[in-house]
């Protein structure tokens, strides 16, 4: 069932109630695609409140391993026993994996998407999207009605990346769109954490690109992401 109440806030609502690292000019820029008035509605469903903790993206394949999956359920965990909020985009694998094991330690989650608030995709989730809505906080940038389109998923990653402190890849291919994420947290300023287990995978190129860049982190635990959003 969709939600009932969908309401809408503006983008620099939802940065201004992150606090935190401010964006500067350039990133602004980047976010609100050059408008003066820096202004860009953001469709959601639940409780906003749940963004104004500190937050961290969980990301990565929608094909999981079964360690990728066990990774993806650990950290969610430690992080929201450390009163952090898990934010994922409610794809299969990685993003599912997160989100279950959020709600299920009684932590804040939310949910971005790359669909109208009213659409489901994939279809399975649809009873962990209503949870979501129902009980945490749904977001999305297009509004009720509008068609979806294959670049609305990369339009998704740059706000999820901006809503959130730092984005963890669990486990990612060379070509996953969770590679728009990381190229995002690059040109917003914000935390890249890659897996250990990704970056020693020699069948990978991707994590190179990115591991020069000042705030890219290779993820061994927890306290690596609760240690520098903590600063």
């Amino acid at each position: 069932m969709p939600p009932e109440d969908v309401q809408c806030v503006d983008l620099a609502d939802i940065l201004a109630r992150r606090g935190g690292s401010p964006f500067g000019s350039k990133q602004l820029d980047l976010m609100f695609g050059g408008e003066r008035d820096r202004s860009k509605d953001i469709f959601y469903a639940g409780n906003l409140d749940c963004l104004t903790t500190p937050a961290v993206a969980i990301v990565g394949t929608r094909k999981v391993s079964p360690e990728g999956a066990a990774r993806a359920r650990k950290l969610a965990k430690g992080l929201v026993s450390a009163g952090v909020a898990v934010v994922s985009g409610l794809a299969e694998g990685v993003d599912t994996e997160a989100l279950n094991a959020a709600i299920g330690a009684a932590g804040r989650v939310a949910a971005v998407i790359g669909t109208p608030i009213n659409k489901v995709y994939p279809a399975k989730n649809a009873q962990l999207q209503e949870r979501i809505y129902r009980d945490h906080l749904l977001i999305s940038q297009f509004s009720v009605g509008a068609r979806t389109f294959k670049s609305n998923f990369p339009e998704r990653n740059r706000l999820m990346a901006a809503v959130s402190d730092a984005t963890v890849v669990i486990e990612a291919s060379d070509s996953s769109g969770t590679l728009h994420q990381s190229a995002e947290c690059q040109r917003l300023g914000r935390w890249l954490f890659i897996a250990k287990s990704v970056v020693e995978n020699p069948q990978l190129s991707w994590p190179k690109r990115f591991l020069p860049y000042e705030k890219c982190v290779i993820l061994e635990r927890v306290e690596d992401v609760l240690e520098r959003i903590s600063k």
